[in-house]
């Protein structure tokens, strides 16, 4: 199991477009995980990372249909929308952004070196998903909190879990209480 003394935690996509039940991106689950994703981030101190999804500029090749499905979304990164919830201690703690559903790329590798990664945020069957399979597949030890997470059913968080636990001991499922046990 991943030590939380020598690991980073990167929060995926904690934001206003995922927490609003108003949202046709609404994450339910999103309020009942916050305060488990806040212990977490006070366990990780510095070693916390931001993510957040964002529409491109101009959609290209397959984002193109998907944006005239969700067109309330193709909005500015600046636009509140995008907004990081703010319960979240952010401040001096990398954001990054990105138009992609994975969040594994050049930056958040530099970022971590050669330290492993603690997944939380939403959602599960997607944009958790797709960041802990390309960063497992880089060769990078990721432990994912099923109870940090959240998906856009309850069935379809448990689906992702059970996916991503094949993949052990590459990517790990644990419990929010038994990683803070080895603390």
């Amino acid at each position: 199991m991943t030590d939380p003394r020598s690991a980073w935690l990167v929060v995926i996509d904690m934001q206003v477009i995922f927490a609003d039940p108003a949202s046709d991106w609404a994450t339910p689950g999103f309020a009942d995980l916050l305060p488990t994703v806040q212990r977490l981030i006070d366990a990780y101190g510095s070693r916390v990372a931001y993510t957040r999804f964002v529409a491109p500029k101009r959609p290209t090749g397959a984002w193109v249909p998907y944006y005239e499905q969700w067109p309330f979304a193709l909005v500015p990164e600046t636009d509140p929308l995008y907004d990081l919830v703010p319960e979240l201690p952010t401040e001096g703690q990398p954001v990054i952004s990105r138009a992609t559903f994975g969040k594994w790329d050049d930056e958040l590798a530099t970022l971590l070196g050669e330290a492993e990664m603690v997944l939380v945020g939403v959602s599960t069957d997607c944009c958790v998903l797709s960041t802990a399979l390309a960063a497992a597949d880089a060769g990078v030890r990721v432990t994912v909190v099923a109870d940090a997470c959240a998906g856009v059913s309850v069935e379809d968080h448990q689906r992702a879990l059970n996916a991503m636990a094949l993949y052990q001991p590459l990517i790990e499922i644990v419990s929010s209480s038994a990683l803070l046990a080895k603390d």
